[in-house]
């Protein structure tokens, strides 16, 4: 009967909610356990709750130590801050507001939602250049770029050229890549100084040419 009742009064406590969110970026936010327990205690409560560190201390068992470290932690990672506000009675009191962390999610959520349309985008422009469906190979040959940090505007650069010379083929494509990898090319600008370099090498060839005493 013990454990029953035991079990029956830990689930009639109140529990924290954990939003989704919160568990998807958690490893971008590069938080420690504490500093996410501590957050998750603070999405639980009203926003500028009173900061009454004793409470925090006694609901989450931490030590004063581990308290304040996960409090510098969030607020390093600008995520929190502590306010100081009057209260009715006009006199201070030390509040706790985490509106900044609504900011970072929200920022993070455009972000990857203008990232997977710039990523469909270029896609639909392989497909659209090549006039056909590209193959799962082909998308992990693409996915490969994006993973290697190629900049999607260096890739469609890489495409035109390969379309230029007529050539609808991935593996042309990545070889281009792999030329201006090798040239240390990583932005668009960079092509064209490239290639003027190559242009005014020609030139100086030609010039060094005696064409007066030829023959």
């Amino acid at each position: 009967m013990l454990k029953k009742e035991l079990m029956e009064q830990l689930n009639n406590e109140n529990h924290y909610t954990v939003p989704k969110y919160v568990l998807t970026y958690s490893k971008e936010l590069g938080l420690d356990m504490n500093s996410l327990i501590l957050l998750i205690y603070f999405l639980n409560k009203p926003n500028k709750m009173i900061f009454d560190y004793k409470k925090i201390i006694s609901e989450l068992n931490f030590t004063e130590k581990e308290l304040l470290n996960a409090l510098s932690t969030l607020k390093d990672k600008n995520i929190l801050l502590i306010l100081m506000e009057k209260n009715d009675s006009g006199i201070l009191e030390e509040k706790v507001d985490i509106s900044l962390f609504y900011d970072i999610i929200f920022s993070n959520i455009l972000n990857n939602k203008d990232e997977e349309k710039n990523e469909k985008d270029l896609y639909d422009t392989f497909e659209k250049e090549f006039g056909r469906t590209l193959s799962p190979m082909e998308y992990e040959i693409i996915n490969s770029w994006l993973e290697q940090g190629i900049s999607h505007e260096l890739i469609l650069s890489a495409l035109k050229e390969a379309v230029f010379n007529g050539v609808n083929n991935l593996r042309y494509v990545d070889k281009i890549l792999y030329e201006w990898n090798k040239k240390g090319i990583k932005k668009v600008d960079e092509i064209k100084v490239s290639n003027k370099k190559i242009e005014d090498d020609k030139e100086d060839i030609s010039y060094e040419y005696d064409w007066l005493n030829e023959g």
